[in-house]
């Protein structure tokens, strides 16, 4: 026998509530397993040919999104990160589904650039889905809390490398620890 209504209407009140939350939490999961990020060399750091580590990443960024994939995250570094928010850029036509966060580290990042790959920057900015913004200023792990950033909130990385110890190898070695799925070019 209920004694008080009010008690029941409450816990289910609660109970929809806390469904609510869960449906949001699975939600971006389901978000994040659709996702793939991107970490890669300056293009001094790169030894094949530029072309061939471009056609590469192409054909790679095509089989995430063949395995359903449709969102991917840039760190709009000069190179790798740039090449690859291009591509995604230039494949939208094709695949329509498909969208670009730009994941800038901190506001007037690319303002010391060449202008050739500041304007590529400021493009990619202008045509990107989302952008996130990292910090709001400068600080000396700003690079890899960006990264960091990326990997948590994606399923896939694709990364360009040398092997050579830096921010690309540190996050290789992030994506692998959190159990991120990780293909890698030879740069």
């Amino acid at each position: 026998m209920i004694q008080n209504p009010q008690d029941v209407l409450g816990r289910g009140a609660l109970a929809k509530k806390a469904e609510k939350k869960q449906q949001a939490a699975l939600s971006e999961e389901e978000k994040r397993r659709h996702r793939c990020c991107f970490t890669g060399h300056r293009p001094q750091g790169i030894t094949r040919p530029l072309d061939d580590v471009k056609v590469d990443l192409e054909n790679m960024i095509m089989a995430a999104i063949q395995e359903g994939y449709t969102t991917f995250v840039t760190g709009m570094c000069i190179g790798v990160d740039i090449w690859a928010g291009e591509i995604v850029q230039r494949l939208k036509s094709q695949y329509p589904g498909i969208h670009l966060i730009a994941a800038v580290p901190y506001p007037g990042f690319p303002d010391r650039w060449p202008a050739e790959w500041k304007n590529k920057y400021d493009l990619l900015l202008q045509n990107a889905d989302a952008v996130r913004v990292i910090s709001p200023a400068y600080e000396e792990k700003v690079f890899q809390t960006r990264n960091e950033w990326m990997v948590d909130h994606c399923a896939k990385l694709i990364a360009v490398s040398n092997g050579r110890k830096g921010g690309t190898q540190n996050t290789i070695a992030y994506a692998r620890k959190k159990r991120i799925s990780v293909t890698t070019i030879k740069a």
